[in-house]
């Protein structure tokens, strides 16, 4: 990543597996009695790293986790079915390109079926999923001008280092609360970069 070669460099959001663990340690906060959690992961997006960070974290709160595998949009009815045979507490996704593309489908699903929901980008929380914690994407968009105004300027990008995110934001949407009947723990609150009315 320090000095990609060739016409290559920019911006990545793909971050560490140890913010899967954080993701399940602030929806344990916000869901005191959670005991329950399933994993929606998508296999051909999937990292070791992330399932062991996983792993840990739930071993440390005392929570279960239940897999549950769509790699492809055809998938997400028999996951959304296996989702609620396993009767979870909660949902958290292993971060995938696909389910960004269905994050309303996935939201919607959570919705109705009272699964108090954890994400890893905003946008499933403007879509009416419970919380995100991820990367700011506006944050990698404004330093991602920065890039541009120095490759017009003459730098080369391969001599440019790929950046990771700095910033990071936590979102939670207390509509979506509401209609869980769910009150989010004050001290959950007060670390929130926003939430949504």
């Amino acid at each position: 990543l320090a000095r990609p070669g060739g016409n290559i460099t920019g911006l990545s959001f793909d971050v560490g597996p140890e913010l899967n663990g954080k993701r399940l340690e602030l929806l344990k906060e916000a869901v005191p009695g959670l005991s329950r959690v399933t994993l929606l992961v998508d296999p051909k997006a999937e990292r070791a790293s992330s399932m062991n960070e996983l792993q840990a974290a739930a071993q440390a709160l005392g929570v279960t986790l239940q897999r549950v595998e769509a790699g492809a949009a055809e998938d997400f009815d028999n996951a959304f079915s296996a989702i609620i045979h396993g009767r979870p507490d909660g949902l958290i996704l292993v971060g995938s390109p696909l389910y960004s593309f269905h994050r309303a489908r996935i939201a919607e699903f959570a919705a109705k079926n009272r699964l108090p929901s954890m994400y890893g980008l905003r946008g499933f929380v403007d879509a009416g999923g419970l919380m995100s914690y991820g990367p700011s994407l506006i944050d990698l968009f404004v330093r991602a001008a920065t890039y541009v105004d120095k490759i017009l300027k003459g730098a080369k990008p391969g001599n440019l280092p790929v950046e990771q995110p700095t910033k990071f934001e936590l979102v939670i949407n207390l509509k979506a609360a509401k209609a869980l009947d769910l009150t989010i723990p004050q001290s959950v609150l007060l670390r929130a970069d926003e939430v949504i009315q």
